[in-house]
């Protein structure tokens, strides 16, 4: 008998950048996520199957067992206090996919450089609180942080913050609503976790998809 594993993936650019990596595995998912009401979606091999989660709680699946594998963002895993290898996450592989950039940015007509002067005090909107918080002490400037979870753009144009901390990609959003970026804190992409009792349990098989998501990535 063949041994199971769960994978957990969440919806939109990390699901659809992962599909051509797990097919170098030798795995099709059976159904869309975003046509299908299900949360367990069958693939090709039925000792595997792809669990839908948020975003967010990609990390707490892996790492506590309800799921063997993951793939999410390294935004996700220093939130989640996993960072780059603690949490009881194995990341073994940086997959190189949903690239973007945490960014600090604020209105147009914001003065951020005279602003962030020693001393200084700032009140910064963001999801990413464990992100912004290391970045603001290590140049010094004193922050007030606000967790909002959506519609971050809307702090600075409202008034409840000086800066937002977010994703940006392209940064078609902040253009549109009049903010721009003005310091880049870190480049994010996409990590392969690993529960690290799967990893003893379930060896040959973790391993088999590892080394095959490795040779995929080796072919860029």
């Amino acid at each position: 008998m063949k041994t199971q594993l769960t994978l957990a993936l969440s919806k939109g650019r990390i699901f659809e950048e992962s599909l051509p990596l797990l097919r170098a595995a030798g795995i099709e998912v059976l159904e869309d996520p975003e046509k299908s009401r299900k949360l367990i979606l069958a693939t090709s091999r039925p000792e595997v199957r792809v669990v839908i989660v948020r975003a967010t709680d990609v990390p707490t699946y892996v790492q506590y067992g309800g799921a063997d594998l993951g793939v999410t963002g390294l935004d996700t895993l220093i939130e989640h206090g996993a960072g780059w290898g603690g949490g009881g996450l194995y990341q073994p592989l940086d997959l190189r996919i949903a690239k973007c950039r945490v960014s600090v940015a604020v209105r147009a007509d914001f003065d951020y450089a005279n602003a962030v002067r020693q001393g200084s005090r700032l009140t910064v909107a963001t999801k990413y609180v464990n992100i912004a918080r290391e970045f603001f002490a290590a140049k010094g400037v004193h922050v007030d942080l606000i967790k909002l979870y959506g519609s971050m753009e809307l702090a600075p144009l409202t008034g409840l913050a000086d800066a937002i901390v977010d994703l940006v990609s392209t940064g078609g959003t902040l253009k549109a609503n009049n903010l721009v970026e003005v310091e880049r804190i870190m480049e994010i992409s996409s990590r392969l976790v690993v529960n690290q009792a799967a990893l003893k349990l379930k060896q040959d098989a973790i391993r088999g998809v590892i080394d095959a998501f490795a040779g995929a990535l080796g072919k860029d």
